[in-house]
């Protein structure tokens, strides 16, 4: 059993991410594949020293001749599955497919809330013409399943994975207070996430701007880049941290390749969705053994167990997080604890290695 994984491009993201540790998992778990990407990005060295075989397949305007060129390298390769990321490559693999036993596999990896008309068409084409559709959650599953009247039995569940051994390096070489002169005596907070649609980074700064009122001493980073497609997200939380004062009491970091450092050093994790798939960010803070204060979103109490394993608060409601966070202030003993409890429940759930199979399960049903 082949597998060929196809991306758009190599640039940081979340199915990036996923992607990159399963492949550094591969040779651990027997999965024989290859990796295909149109565009290359920030993580293109990365994947290529994976140690599996990636082949950068370019799109041209000849739309026919890249489908030629993709068509010839599956065949070459003896590729059974070809598993796409994105539904336009999904609708690429199934044409370049045609006429072969190749099945052809689609992981959607967030909603269909942000699409163009035309992207929305091809999802709607593709979706039911795939062999199986991968979903990160229940939640996920379901929304699909009833806005596109899906039929179940081609409709499976596989949560995200996450290779834990990036969290657990003895030594953290940065100290991220000391970077940025922060003092022992302020609380340190943070989210993790690019400025997009799929986040609600300008509610947390209210939060923050209520904290400020009541003489909270803290201090806030935001890990995440300003993309230039909705660059306002960004702009507007900028703007409004400078107009309430926060400057010196939140960071605005960009893109940091060094997260894993940064969220053991958290006294809490805070974080805001607005449509999340699943929340890699989430797993990868409740692994670190931080508190985290989440909304109550479907998909955030499915991977907390209903709260369980996180604070929830009510969605967009700035006061009940402010008073989820003063009492977290008031008994931080009980919330690292439960934090605790979290690390090893989301290690065990959520890792790359059960990802990988449970992944291999749904390949080996469709053969």
């Amino acid at each position: 059993m082949r597998i060929a994984y196809l991306f758009g491009s190599l640039n940081r993201g979340g199915a990036e991410t996923l992607l990159l540790d399963l492949f550094r998992n591969a040779s651990k778990s027997t999965l024989d594949s290859i990796g295909i990407y149109r565009k290359t990005g920030v993580l293109e060295a990365d994947f290529i020293q994976s140690g599996i075989p990636m082949y950068h397949v370019p799109f041209s305007r000849n739309i026919i001749g890249y489908l030629r060129r993709l068509r010839n390298l599956l065949l070459k390769n003896k590729v059974n599955i070809v598993h796409a990321q994105q539904p336009i490559d999904a609708l690429y693999a199934w044409l370049a497919c045609i006429g072969t036993d190749s099945k052809i596999a689609l992981t959607l990896h967030g909603y269909d809330v942000d699409d163009t008309c035309f992207a929305n068409r091809i999802l709607r084409f593709i979706i039911k013409r795939t062999t199986v559709n991968i979903f990160v959650s229940n939640n996920q599953r379901q929304y699909y399943q009833v806005k596109y009247r899906l039929k179940q039995e081609k409709q499976q569940v596989v949560y995200n994975g996450i290779s834990f051994d990036k969290l657990t390096s003895p030594l953290i070489p940065v100290s991220i207070r000391e970077e940025l002169k922060i003092s022992s005596d302020s609380v340190l907070l943070g989210c993790v996430g690019n400025f997009v649609t799929v986040r609600d980074h300008y509610f947390v700064c209210r939060v923050l701007n209520l904290l400020k009122e009541h003489h909270v001493d803290f201090h806030f980073l935001f890990v995440g880049k300003r993309v230039e497609s909705v660059g306002y997200l960004y702009d507007e939380c900028v703007d409004f941290c400078r107009q309430k004062g926060l400057n010196d009491r939140v960071s605005f970091l960009g893109s940091r390749n060094d997260v894993p450092s940064i969220l053991p050093q958290l006294d809490a994790f805070v974080y805001a969705s607005d449509h999340d798939t699943f929340g890699i960010a989430v797993v990868e803070a409740m692994a670190a053994g931080v508190p985290v204060f989440v909304n109550d979103w479907e998909v955030m109490k499915e991977i907390t167990e209903g709260g369980k394993y996180a604070t929830l608060y009510k969605t967009k409601d700035e006061q009940d997080l402010f008073r989820h966070f003063m009492s977290f202030l008031q008994d931080r003993s009980s919330y690292q604890a439960k934090s605790l409890l979290a690390a090893e429940f989301v290690r065990k759930r959520y890792s790359i290695e059960q990802h990988t199979e449970i992944l291999k399960k749904v390949y080996q049903a469709i053969l």
